[in-house]
């Protein structure tokens, strides 16, 4: 379980609930946009975190859009 300290945002102290979120990269001649990310989103600011995992995930996305070629690439996780 996290602590206390851990389930709030170091920004606005606000609570980090679980949620999802939007990931987009400029390569400069594409653009990928990766939808429904998990996270943890604070209720307050809206910052999001994601886990090493997902991280890992949405790299890989990433990568193979852009080995394909696109110049604009949405996927939904």
């Amino acid at each position: 379980m996290a602590s206390s300290e851990q389930s709030r945002c170091p920004r606005c102290g606000g609570r980090k609930e679980p949620g999802t979120a939007t990931y987009t990269v400029d390569f400069g001649s594409s653009i990928v946009v990766i939808r429904d990310v998990p996270a943890m989103v604070c209720d307050q600011c809206g910052e999001e975190w994601i886990a090493a995992d997902t991280a890992g995930s949405v790299e890989r996305l990433t990568r193979e859009a852009k080995q394909r070629g696109e110049q604009v690439a949405i996927i939904a996780m």
